[in-house]
């Protein structure tokens, strides 16, 4: 790991600590003393998204916590429950044991996620994700979630 200061790549652990499905370590530069912070996270096999236009693309995490931040604002608990959401979204396609998932899959996954967390936040995820044209499709997305079993 190199320094983002002096770009050194001598440097000691500071500080370890299990942040789930990844290690946060706090770092020293043995060189020129600034600190900063790397992420250690589990390599995971790559993941092919199959688009609505039968395109392929390999699954972005990023990507998919760009749009999920993007389009709820802030209904969701900010950036850390916006990654709890992502985490679980990533683990239910992993677990799926399949190369390839469909964008529509995940995007059901994300809409399960946020249905358990936040209404608001749900809603506003189907109405870009579902490309609501009408108030009555808003409406009927409502209704769904008002049925579902808490």
């Amino acid at each position: 790991m190199h320094c983002p200061k002096c770009g050194n790549d001598d440097s000691k652990v500071i500080e370890s600590r299990d942040t789930g499905d990844s290690v946060r370590r706090r770092r020293e530069c043995l060189e020129c003393s600034s600190r900063y912070t790397t992420y250690e996270r589990i390599e995971k096999p790559n993941l092919a998204v199959v688009k609505k236009d039968k395109r392929r693309e390999l699954f972005d995490r990023d990507k998919l916590k760009r749009a999920i931040a993007r389009s709820v604002g802030k209904f969701l608990g900010g950036e850390v429950e916006t990654e709890e959401v992502v985490a679980r979204v990533e683990d239910a396609l992993y677990s799926m044991g399949e190369n390839e998932v469909s964008s529509q899959q995940i995007g059901d996954a994300v809409m399960a996620e946020l249905a358990r967390r936040n209404e608001v936040a749900y809603i506003r995820f189907a109405s870009v994700y579902r490309e609501f044209k009408n108030a009555d499709e808003f409406v009927d997305t409502l209704k769904e979630l008002r049925k579902k079993p808490e």
